[in-house]
């Protein structure tokens, strides 16, 4: 995943504060209306949106002859996804993580904990999460190491033929 430059991480804002799940988006002036003190011209609003879409960042739905966008998924999930990339960098992603752990504040342990102690039940009950839980879609969309690990092998395989 990649890393969002200012104007696009100022358009993906809009998204995530302004537009909830269930919308059917909002138009490109929509989001130049939002971005107001930043004075930029309507072209490049929707450029930016063009290449976030490109980017899988955002899902967009034709309106007439218009464009309706929304984030295609939650800033949780896509911060979630950068931790995760991050931990793929290299070197040992359990030293990472320690340090990572040690790092935190008190109530982020706290809430760490839990996340994880709700995980354990949830996999000894059924894969994946409860349909009812408010983090559902944040772990729909992040991948799993056996995920990655396995498109880094068909990565290889391709870059080997």
């Amino acid at each position: 995943m990649t890393r969002l430059g200012d104007l696009e991480r100022a358009v993906m804002d809009v998204l995530w504060d302004t537009v909830p799940a269930t919308s059917d988006g909002v138009t490109v002036r929509e989001v130049a209306e939002a971005l107001d003190g930043r004075e930029l011209a309507y072209t490049t609003v929707m450029t930016v949106l063009d290449r976030l879409a490109g980017k899988g960042m955002v899902q967009r739905e034709r309106e007439g002859r218009a464009w309706r966008y929304r984030a295609a998924a939650s800033r949780e999930a896509y911060i979630a996804q950068l931790m995760l990339d991050a931990l793929d960098l290299g070197g040992s992603r359990d030293a990472a993580l320690v340090r990572f752990a040690r790092s935190v504040t008190g109530t982020e342990a706290d809430v760490l904990r839990a996340a994880l102690s709700a995980q354990a039940g949830l996999a000894s009950d059924t894969p994946g999460q409860a349909a009812d839980s408010p983090d559902r879609g944040l772990t729909d969309r992040v991948e799993s190491p056996a995920d990655r690990a396995s498109r880094a092998g068909l990565a290889d395989e391709a870059a080997e033929r």
